[in-house]
């Protein structure tokens, strides 16, 4: 099954009660049980729920994965994988990543004694530098937030195999439609369905998908432990949002590349980081490792200063200044303040993300009325 009709069809099938052709919303908290044990395979929506069982089988179809876990947001399923380390443990992380997670991994997973190391995994003999008996996990963005580096996860793969560490790649930026890591020898894939999964701004999810069995076991048994599960409506949502996934996906890349050509044009404008340029850093591995270089971009001016900055992103009309990505509605972001102040300034600023930093989320929207916004906001 091709990759378009799998996200059609994967995970779903006509209700066995009615033949509705769309899995129902299973609005309930609890099962009857015909005797004490003896129950359809669902007690506790907590624990399970059809319409979560749907997605979660639809996810791993699309991931290419066997196992599908779904939670209640991106960060609530970074949380479970950071719940399978133990005191003592250590994390090799990329040093631009969201900066939801940096906060995750700093104020609240280093208190309980799990050390993070944050280097540049454009290099990946960086990581081999720093693996040590300790290192348990080693997590990846690819295409990274905001700087859109790239990082090589069949290279990063083979590292984490020879030290029998997991790899966990967080593949919102790309979405299964443009990259599918557990191809490449990933260990597990996590990704934000609030952002191109969802696609249309109205939820908040998260999920992970594997294939080994003892993962999914344990990270299932934190799932229904802690509770950060999704409601059957989210999960709905969700199933409905993946269906044209790749009409979308397509429109996004395609807007993408223009706008992205655009701003490299703009008299106004600085850099521009996209990972499509040919003379992008990452080009040559995201061409071999993605079907395509997304609507996910950054850029500067050349009066590179913060108030120059702000003012663009308080004069669009159609790029709305909003947190979050993914949605059909194209979005203009300042990470400094906004999806990664909680990064200390200095390391920002050491890593690359400068004050000035814009973050676009290109949607589908007409080309010329997306670049006739911009070019009226840069002046």
């Amino acid at each position: 099954m091709k990759l378009s009709t799998k996200l059609i069809h994967a995970g779903v099938e006509p209700d066995p009660t009615t033949g509705a052709i769309m899995t129902p919303i299973y609005q309930t908290s609890t099962y009857v049980q015909s005797a004490p044990g003896v129950h359809k395979g669902y007690e506790y929506a907590r624990s399970q729920n059809p319409t979560r069982h749907a997605l979660e089988m639809a996810l791993a179809h699309i991931e290419n994965g066997k196992f599908g876990l779904c939670f209640s947001s991106g960060v609530a399923a970074t949380d479970a994988v950071l719940r399978l380390l133990q005191p003592g443990d250590e994390v090799i992380a990329g040093n631009d990543m969201y900066g939801g997670t940096y906060r995750l991994f700093t104020k609240i997973f280093e208190k309980t004694g799990i050390k993070f190391h944050f280097i540049n995994m454009q290099d990946v003999a960086n990581v081999t530098a720093c693996i040590n008996p300790k290192t348990r996990l080693i997590w990846a963005e690819t295409p990274t937030n905001p700087l859109m580096n790239i990082v090589d996860i069949f290279a990063l793969s083979a590292i984490a195999r020879r030290h029998s560490v997991l790899l966990c790649v967080d593949n919102t930026f790309a979405s299964p439609y443009l990259q599918n890591p557990l191809d490449l020898g990933a260990g597990l894939v996590l990704h934000s369905a609030t952002k191109y999964l969802g696609g249309h701004s109205d939820v908040i999810h998260g999920c992970l998908i594997m294939n080994d069995a003892t993962l999914r076991e344990q990270l299932y048994f934190i799932q229904k432990s802690c509770g950060a599960v999704p409601g059957p409506q989210d999960c709905f949502l969700v199933l409905r949002g993946l269906k044209t996934l790749h009409v979308r996906m397509d429109r996004h890349c395609l807007n993408g590349e223009k706008i992205a050509h655009f701003l490299r044009q703009h008299p106004r404008v600085g850099k521009v980081y996209w990972c499509g340029f040919e003379d992008h850093p990452g080009y040559a591995i995201a061409k071999q490792q993605m079907r395509g270089f997304g609507g996910m971009m950054s850029f500067t001016l050349k009066d590179d200063s913060r108030d120059n900055a702000i003012r663009l992103l308080s004069s669009t009309k159609l790029f709305a200044l909003a947190e979050s990505l993914g949605g059909v509605e194209s979005l203009i972001n300042h990470p400094a303040s906004m999806t990664h102040a909680s990064i200390p300034r200095e390391e920002r600023i050491k890593n690359g993300l400068s004050d000035s930093l814009i973050r676009l989320s290109v949607g589908i929207e007409d080309i010329d009325d997306l670049t006739d916004d911009l070019g009226q906001a840069i002046g």
